[in-house]
């Protein structure tokens, strides 16, 4: 395995657990919620003690609780969740991902680093 892959591994398991450490009340944390030009939520970045984590939902799914996916789910969600530090090397990709009801997208980790920086609280991607 090639040291980028496991970097890459081991900062999104960092980045899971500081996630989890927020217990249920991680949206007292979120300093950036991100949605499509519908409105839809396609993520957030949230402030954890290991630092900016950036966390959405890839696949379709529900986005709330009057918000149902067509196809059976036997009880999940639905999709995946991608959850990774938002700060990183120059090694690292600047795209991340993201999914709403129009389809995959892709957010730029520096746009939400700036957006973080000038304390904007919500962005729209296209």
């Amino acid at each position: 395995m090639s040291k980028v892959r496991t970097d890459s591994r081991e900062r999104r398991e960092r980045a899971t657990r500081a996630l989890e450490q927020l217990g249920s009340h991680r949206s007292d944390h979120q300093k950036v919620g991100v949605q499509c030009r519908r409105a839809h939520h396609l993520a957030a970045v949230y402030l954890t003690p290991e630092g900016l984590v950036y966390e959405s939902r890839i696949g379709p799914h529900s986005h709330g609780s009057k918000d149902f996916v067509d196809t059976g789910r036997k009880g999940s969600r639905g999709g995946v969740e991608y959850v990774d530090l938002l700060q990183a090397d120059r090694a690292t990709d600047d795209a991340l991902p993201a999914w709403c009801d129009c389809g995959p997208r892709t957010v730029s980790r520096a746009e939400l680093l700036e957006s973080v920086r000038l304390g904007v609280s919500s962005v729209r991607v296209g």
